[in-house]
C-alpha cells in the first residue's frame, strides 16, 4: 500500500457501528440502509450538493457538457496497485478526458451482495474518497442497493460522470486524417496483467500493480498547449490497443500502421505475457490513452507528454495511412508484416 493510501486511511478511520458485515436488510431503505449511508457514504463524501440528500442533483452547469456512464464488475474487488472503488472513479473521469472535457461531478451507485464485511465496504469508500479527490470531482448522488448471498460477488458499481468541454478540445473520429501519428501515453497491459496475477487458477508472483490513474490533468495540459491539434482520445480498456486502433481504422475508413519496437511494454508484464500466452496489444488497461494528433506536432506532444507523471515512457507507435482502409498493419521487429484486427471473444471476463 502506497505511503499516500497509508495516511488516508489512518485520517478515515471506519466509524463504529453496531454491525461488521451488510445484510439484505441494509439494502430495504429504512433504518438499516439509513444507518449504512449516514456511517459511511455521506460522512465520508460529503460535499454542499450531496449534503441536500435530495432524489437527485441539480448541478450549475454551462455551456457544452460531456456525459457519460459506465459500471464496474472487475474479480477480484482487490487487485495490486487498487480496487474496484478507486478504478470506477478513474475510469469515469477517464472517459469524460476522452472526450476533451473537465470532468466535475458523478453519481455513484453500489449493488451490494449480503455478507460484504463493513471493514471491506470502508476500504472501497475510502479509495473511492481518495480518486475523487486526486481527479478534482465530487460524488453529488447515487444508489445502494442489496442482493442474496450468492446472487453478485461482493460489490457492484455503477457510475455516471458529467464534464464540461475544454475550450480548446474538437475530439472526433471525423478529424482523423493521413499523416496524423498514433501515440500511447506510457507502457501498456500492465493493468491486465496486475489482474490476472491474482486471479483464482492463474495466480503468479508479481510485483506488477494496476495503472489505475486519472487522466484527466494531463490530458488538459495537452489540450491547453496543442488544442484542436489533438484529432481524436481514446483509453485502451477492454480489448486493449489492438481493439482501439481497429474501431479507429474501421470508423475513419483509413489505414493505420503500426511498429513493434515503438510500442511500450514493461519487461516483467511482457515476460508475463509470453508466459500466459498473451499479445500485450489485446491486454486490459486503465491507466494510459491513445493519442491521435497532427504530424506536424507529435514529437512535441510527446516531448510534454514525458514530462508528465507516469507517462516517461509515451512513445510514437504509428500513423494514419491512406493504403488499407479500415485495417491495421503491425510491423513487427524482425519487419514482417501482419493484420492487427479486433479482439475476439473475452480474453480475460471481468477485467473492469
Amino acid at each position: 500500500m502506497s505511503e499516500e493510501k497509508i495516511k488516508m486511511n489512518l485520517s478515515c478511520p471506519m466509524p463504529q457501528l453496531d454491525f461488521d458485515m451488510i445484510t439484505l436488510g441494509h439494502g430495504s431503505g429504512g433504518l438499516l440502509t439509513n444507518r449504512l449511508l449516514d456511517a459511511g457514504v455521506f460522512d465520508l463524501l460529503k460535499n454542499e450538493i450531496l449534503d441536500k440528500r435530495h432524489d437527485g442533483a441539480i448541478l450549475p452547469v454551462e455551456n457544452n457538457i460531456a456525459f457519460t456512464t459506465d459500471s464496474f464488475v472487475i474479480s477480484p474487488v482487490f487487485f495490486p496497485g487498487g480496487n474496484i472503488g478507486e478504478l470506477a472513479i478513474n475510469g469515469t473521469v477517464n472517459d469524460l478526458a476522452m472526450c476533451g472535457a473537465i470532468p466535475h461531478y458523478l453519481s455513484l451507485s453500489f449493488i451490494i451482495e449480503e455478507g460484504l464485511m463493513m471493514k471491506e465496504f470502508w476500504e472501497i469508500l475510502v479509495s473511492i474518497k481518495m480518486a475523487c479527490e486526486a481527479a478534482g470531482v465530487q460524488v453529488v448522488t447515487g444508489d445502494t442497493k442489496v442482493v442474496e448471498r450468492g446472487k453478485g460477488d461482493k460489490i457492484f458499481i455503477n457510475t455516471t460522470g458529467i464534464g464540461h468541454l475544454h475550450p480548446q478540445a474538437d475530439i472526433a473520429i471525423g478529424r482523423v486524417k493521413v499523416g496524423d501519428k498514433i501515440i500511447v501515453s506510457d507502457n501498456l497491459a500492465t493493468h491486465g496483467i496486475a489482474i490476472m496475477s491474482v486471479r483464482e487458477g492463474l495466480e503468479f508472483e508479481s510485483d506488477i500493480e494496476s495503472d489505475t490513474r486519472p487522466l484527466n490533468e494531463i490530458v488538459k495540459i495537452l489540450l491547453d498547449d496543442f488544442g484542436k491539434n489533438i484529432h481524436l482520445l481514446k483509453d485502451p480498456t477492454r480489448g486493449g490497443v489492438a481493439t482501439v486502433l481497429s474501431e479507429i481504422a474501421r470508423d475513419s475508413k483509413l489505414g493505420i500502421d503500426i511498429f513493434q519496437k515503438k510500442i511500450p511494454v514493461n519487461e516483467q508484464v511482457y515476460g508475463a505475457c509470453e508466459i500466459l500466452g498473451l499479445d500485450p496489444l489485446y491486454v486490459a488497461n486503465e491507466g494510459i490513452f491513445i493519442a491521435v494528433v497532427d504530424g506536424a506536432v507529435a514529437d512535441d506532444f510527446v516531448e510534454k507528454l514525458k514530462q508528465q507523471e507516469h507517462c516517461s515512457h509515451a512513445s510514437i507507435i504509428g500513423e494514419v495511412v491512406e493504403n488499407h482502409p479500415k485495417q491495421v498493419i503491425l510491423t513487427s521487429q524482425i519487419g514482417g508484416k501482419r493484420v492487427v484486427n479486433m479482439l475476439v471473444g473475452e480474453q480475460l471476463p471481468r477485467i473492469c
